[in-house]
């Protein structure tokens, strides 16, 4: 049995990070969060130490390493704001456990340099959480694209629009230096899935960039995207609103939908599974999607040029 300790057990991804631990029979031992709503943790792991402190969670880690009970953390899970990500995996890498981190891994590709750095000295690894890949029917169309022809290129709308209440934008993930921005904060595992089917990225164009939407354009070795992504409810299809739906996913691949609405709920304890089994996703699977991301953060929008996606034209009316 492997020990966990938790930073960040008041967030909504949270309990997928318990769950996973408690389905593969681990141990939950410590938990930090400066919120102390979390009851959640009775309902996983009753016995965990919890703190909203980070001093004192770092010394509780440092005891436990230093004592002979087999206590000691094996790993550090990661469901901190993403600004804080890189610190938290300095701390678990250091305190000789190694990090399982959320998405986004890090906020700026050189981040990833310098994490690579704290691997090598303390022979430790950070794993990260990229379950798309691990999706059965993400997995289908790779391996149809990997078997068809390598000078094919598909053409490929993604859209996601996941509506968000007022605090959105209250909250640190309305603030750009903290969450990264809309795309990175809720489409940085689609840009990952895109460099996992798709191939090399060659281009990255941002037509529309905001607050609350963004959309661009991405070639790949093997495909051309449109992409739009939305927390605004506003954006989601008339007919879908009228039915009560808040939430639109599609991808689309040369007109033909990617069915994959389903199969989402045990991706966390899959992604554990492979971690635990030596079979991970490190640092450097992510950097395609963390260049990615960078690039359209810092991008100057270019309206609507080129190959945009067909829901910007009415946000852009």
């Amino acid at each position: 049995m492997k020990n966990f300790a938790l930073i960040g057990a008041a967030g909504y991804i949270a309990p997928r990070h318990m769950k996973a631990i408690k389905d593969t029979g681990h141990d939950l031992v410590a938990a930090l969060d400066s919120n102390d709503s979390v009851g959640i943790i009775d309902s996983y792991f009753p016995d965990a130490d919890f703190f909203t402190e980070f001093e004192r969670f770092d010394r509780h880690v440092d005891k436990l390493r230093r004592d002979n009970k087999g206590r000691k953390v094996h790993y550090v899970s990661i469901a901190s704001p993403n600004y804080l990500h890189d610190s938290h995996m300095r701390f678990a890498l250091r305190s000789g456990a190694d990090a399982i981190c959320e998405k986004p891994l890090v906020l700026n590709p050189w981040n990833i340099d310098g994490l690579q750095e704290i691997e090598k000295d303390t022979g430790r690894k950070v794993n990260t959480i990229l379950q798309l890949r691990l999706h059965p029917s993400i997995i289908a169309l790779r391996d149809k694209v990997k078997n068809g022809p390598k000078e094919r290129k598909y053409e490929v709308d993604l859209t996601y629009i996941t509506s968000r209440g007022h605090w959105y934008l209250q909250s640190w993930k309305g603030d750009a230096k903290k969450s990264g921005g809309i795309a990175t904060n809720i489409g940085v595992h689609f840009y990952d899935m895109l460099h996992f089917i798709f191939g090399e990225l060659q281009e990255n164009v941002v037509h529309y960039s905001a607050d609350t939407k963004a959309a661009g354009y991405l070639e790949y070795a093997q495909a051309r995207v449109r992409w739009f992504l939305s927390i605004d409810v506003n954006d989601v299809p008339v007919d879908v609103r009228a039915a009560g739906q808040r939430t639109y996913r599609s991808i689309t691949c040369d007109g033909e939908e990617v069915e994959f609405s389903g199969g989402f709920t045990d991706l966390h304890t899959r992604s554990y599974e492979e971690i635990l089994n030596g079979n991970g996703f490190g640092l450097e699977e992510n950097r395609v999607a963390i260049e990615t991301v960078a690039t359209i953060r810092n991008a100057t929008p270019e309206g609507l040029n080129g190959d945009y996606h067909p829901f910007l034209k009415r946000v852009c009316a």
